[in-house]
């Protein structure tokens, strides 16, 4: 690869010291809920395999990636090899720029290596959640067009190889590379991650070696097309209703994304950085493998899903700088750490996101891991993710009661349900226009204009800003659940649930919960002449939907409780289950 010029490297390698910006982040003017985040550091209008060539020419030999549990370690050389003789791979199997390939993975290193292969040759990279089941990913292959996927064998309770070949039997009998599928109609190549893969499939291995001179060849053809507006990711996120969509991001969305996340935690090429978060979330692919490559930072994988034992672990062997992580996760380090300490002294900063952080879990991540720079972060899979994140040396406080305050290059503003901007520490819905706005949801136009108007990303969220530009987020214009760092919509839950044949109607709503944040509750009610228990309602969902998605509390009851118009109305049933349960409302 050729090293990028100087202008180029400069741009991509973003400011020195983010805090010297704090003072040109705007605060609200005229008393109205609008930010403008600092103009510095600049845009770069760079691509993906732009932003790895530039690491791999400044920080070569140093180490890019470790995966613990894999046993497996590379250099910023050794991964560029590695990725330019896959992508050569892609496009041996005759995948042309523009195609999509899913990933259907834990935390592993082809799941890295395919991020970067798949963005080299131009195809878009196509995220599937490892707790996917297979109505879930029939849905997510035909609804893009996948002409290839990539998957583990297995991950915990989930049998990929057998979900694929129940959807797709002709595999038994096709030639890899040329499947013919009924289910999966687009789908021609499925490449699994075992040695021995089985009749009609690649294995990943295979993958590797399958491309040759012409391919190589094709690739430097293709980088001269490459642009850095092409749509390069597609993440599902559920809609509060209908069906999970695609949220199309392009190369400009996330590599900028990514190095301003890792700008406000004064990463360099000299931390490591821990990533247990997945990463099929913007979290583990775009602010953590980005976000690395960005600054030439070491990344540093524990295991294939978070577990506390094995992150301190290699936090500690590793002697890891950074650590990203949901509340859920640090609580569950520090409980470890008091039954097994390590050494952490390494440590110095981090990230925490996906719902707001205690106070008390912040002051032992501070005290007890020694993580005194830990910052928190808000955004959403459409805005790449990013929009509001902490400073370093915010106070604990406002770390822990706010999301920070607003990123570079972007406008953000509170409005109420006339679509006027609130005063100052007024409740409105957070709207996000600039670079981080999503292309749209994958060949959904309609969808899309619901969400973007003018330019602006309605993200359903209530918040508040502060005089400081400070923002807090208040709650949900919907209803949507977050359980564990899991975006969970009951839309989707209740659209699966009614094809139990005994089900009349059925209203999914989130409660507290100390150890999730929240929990999936279910009300069913019964046909005429027919009897459902929760046993059948549970029993329906496994292997079906993921595990985080099927509801804890279920009750069956004779009706749902509606307003004068007919709409359900969950508060009612929310208090009802608390009462039920014995909890109390927060």
């Amino acid at each position: 690869m050729s090293i990028l010029n100087e202008s180029l490297a400069s741009q991509i390698s973003g400011w020195s010291n983010p805090r010297d910006l704090a003072e040109d982040t705007s605060a609200p003017r005229n008393g109205l809920s609008y930010v403008r985040g600092p103009s510095t550091p600049s845009l770069a209008y760079v691509t993906i395999p732009q932003l790895l060539r530039d690491a791999v020419s400044r920080f070569g030999p140093r180490e890019a990636v470790v995966f613990c549990d894999q046993n497996i370690r590379l250099s910023y050389y050794d991964l560029d090899r590695a990725v330019d003789a896959l992508a050569s791979g892609f496009l041996a199997l005759g995948l042309n720029k523009g195609d999509r390939v899913g990933i259907w993975s834990p935390n592993r290193y082809e799941w890295v290596l395919t991020q970067f292969a798949t963005a080299r040759a131009g195809l878009v990279l196509v995220n599937i959640n490892p707790a996917y089941r297979s109505s879930e990913l029939e849905y997510a292959l035909n609804t893009v067009g996948c002409k290839a996927l990539v998957a583990a064998r297995s991950f915990k309770s989930s049998d990929y190889d057998g979900m694929i070949r129940s959807l797709a039997p002709e595999l038994e009998q096709a030639s890899p590379g040329r499947l013919q599928s009924v289910r999966l109609p687009q789908l021609r190549s499925v490449i699994i991650m075992e040695e021995a893969p089985g009749p009609g499939v690649y294995s990943f291995k295979q993958l590797q070696g399958l491309g040759g001179p012409a391919q190589h060849l094709r690739l430097m053809q293709i980088d001269q097309t490459l642009n850095p507006d092409d749509a390069i990711n597609i993440q599902f996120t559920s809609g509060t209703t209908g069906s999970p969509k695609g949220a199309t991001l392009s190369h400009y969305n996330v590599v900028n994304n990514a190095r301003f996340v890792t700008d406000r935690i004064t990463l360099t090429e000299t931390d490591r950085l821990a990533i247990p978060v997945p990463l099929y979330h913007c979290f583990g692919m775009v602010m953590g493998v980005l976000g690395a490559v960005s600054k030439g930072a070491t990344m540093v994988f524990p295991g294939e899903a978070f577990e506390a034992e094995s992150t301190l672990k290699a936090v500690a062997e590793e002697r890891c700088t950074a650590v990203y992580g949901v509340p859920t996760m640090f609580a569950a380090m520090l409980d470890r750490l008091e039954s097994s300490p390590r050494d952490l002294s390494s440590l110095r900063t981090g990230i925490m996101a996906g719902a707001l952080c205690p106070v008390e879990i912040m002051q032992r991540v501070t005290s007890e891991m020694n993580m005194s720079e830990v910052t928190i972060c808000y955004g959403m899979t459409e805005t790449s993710p990013v929009s509001f994140q902490s400073f370093v040396d915010d106070p604990i406080g406002k770390r822990c009661e706010t999301v920070g305050r607003v990123h570079p290059h972007l406008e953000v503003k509170c409005v109420d349900q006339n679509g006027q901007i609130t005063p100052v520490g007024v409740q409105g819905e957070l709207c996000t226009r600039g670079y981080s706005v999503m292309k749209g949801y994958w060949g959904n136009a309609d969808k899309t204009a619901e969400s973007i108007r003018d330019g602006w990303m309605h993200t359903g969220d209530l918040a508040i800003l502060d005089a400081q530009g400070f923002c807090t987020i208040t709650g949900r214009l919907k209803d949507m659940i977050i359980r564990g760092g899991e975006n969970i919509y009951p839309s989707e839950i209740e659209a699966f649930l009614t094809r139990l044949p005994m089900a009349r109607e059925v209203q999914v709503f989130g409660i507290p919960d100390e150890k999730f944040g929240e929990e999936v509750c279910a009300w069913v009610v019964a046909k005429a002449g027919e009897t459902v228990s929760e046993d059948q309602v549970r029993d329906f969902c496994q292997g079906q939907i993921a595990h985080f998605k099927v509801p804890r509390h279920i009750r069956i009851v004779e009706e749902i409780p509606m307003t004068i118009t007919g709409k359900p109305q969950k508060f009612v049933m929310r208090e009802k289950m608390l009462e039920w349960l014995g909890q109390s409302s927060p």
